[in-house]
């Protein structure tokens, strides 16, 4: 990580004068000014703003990213990290994206100057620029739940592939032949991965897939309650609910349309609904080991922390299981 004796060496000042520029004190000429921003520039140079705490080489902080704490999902992977981080040590800043590329952004130049030890990111899209700003800074990073291209990193996730596959697989075997796949945002991962699973299931049945029962959102209530009054229109005979939230939006709406589950329409989803939120558990999910992906992904980036060694990067894909409860049910003939 560039130091401000770095950025004072290639600027051709002294430290003292960065400092000044920097901190906009002192008077400085605009010709030395501009060769010290661009020095800085060029060396992914991020100001130290506990500096004056005399910094060791460790905060014991790790930073977390992710995209709705209000999502149990995202609660319960949380927990995961924190228990494992306080074990060793190490406090937690918590930070909530609202899946906003431009919130991922600012929180990554916070916490940069904040000097955390490590990240732990749910990435809001598939661009590597957050992800490459930290590992320029050489602070270790590891993603959860989704899957980047183009970027070499440690990620740890469940295979929503394969759990997207067996739950069509299960629709299948009850005789559904129309599925619609409501999901969220086609730039993430998880996203795409859940559709492209569930269209491959119907093409190894060898049946038809009709766009119109594919439908991208966002992974929120409100957005699965109207793309449910949009599919609906197509008149699928299942529903796969790309996430929880997504699946309490469908509840929803085919209630006040007079739809009954299973008995009109099946359903099943990503993510088990609270009991908080229904009196009894009734969906079909692909339950993902929330509280195991926090774990382990902070296991695997307290080892990139304390290893001086550069090792190969991991994926860690972690089995999800599958739940059949009674929210599916052969087609209404």
């Amino acid at each position: 990580m560039a130091t401000i004796q770095d950025v004072a060496t290639k600027a051709g000042v002294a430290p003292i004068t960065v400092s000044r520029v920097l901190n906009n004190s002192g008077y400085v000429s605009q010709q030395t000014r501009q060769r010290v921003e661009s020095a800085a520039k060029e060396l992914d140079y991020v100001p130290n703003s506990l500096a004056s705490s005399l910094r060791s080489n460790r905060t014991h902080i790790l930073a977390m990213l992710l995209a709705d704490i209000s999502n149990p999902f995202w609660t319960t992977v949380a927990r995961g990290v924190e228990d494992v981080a306080n074990q060793q040590g190490f406090s937690v800043i918590l930070c909530n994206t609202d899946e906003k590329e431009e919130k991922q952004e600012e929180y990554v130049s916070v916490l940069l100057r904040k000097r955390v030890d490590g990240f732990l990111l749910v990435p809001t899209t598939a661009s590597t620029e957050s992800i490459q700003v930290i590992q320029r800074q050489q602070v270790p990073i590891v993603v959860l739940d989704r899957s980047i291209p183009d970027v070499s990193v440690d990620t740890v996730r469940g295979d929503t592939y394969g759990s997207a596959y067996k739950l069509a697989q299960h629709l299948l075997a009850l005789g559904h032949r129309r599925i619609a796949v409501l999901t969220g945002p086609r730039y993430i991962s998880t996203s795409v991965e859940r559709v492209e699973a569930v269209c491959q299931a119907m093409s190894d049945a060898e049946l038809p897939i009709d766009p119109a029962l594919i439908l991208y959102g966002e992974y929120a209530v409100e957005s699965g309650y109207a793309m449910t009054a949009r599919v609906l229109q197509a008149q699928p005979t299942a529903i796969v609910a790309g996430n929880n939230f997504i699946a309490v939006g469908v509840g929803r709406l085919l209630r006040e349309v007079l739809l009954r589950v299973p008995e009109d329409i099946s359903v099943v989803c990503f993510d088990d609904v609270p009991i908080s939120w229904a009196s009894e558990p009734f969906l079909t999910v692909a339950v993902q080991p929330a509280y195991e992906i926090g774990r382990c992904a902070t296991e695997l980036l307290l080892k990139r922390i304390n290893c001086a060694e550069s090792t190969p990067y991991q994926e860690v894909k972690l089995p999800v299981e599958i739940i059949i409860r009674s929210s599916t049910a052969a087609p209404a003939v």
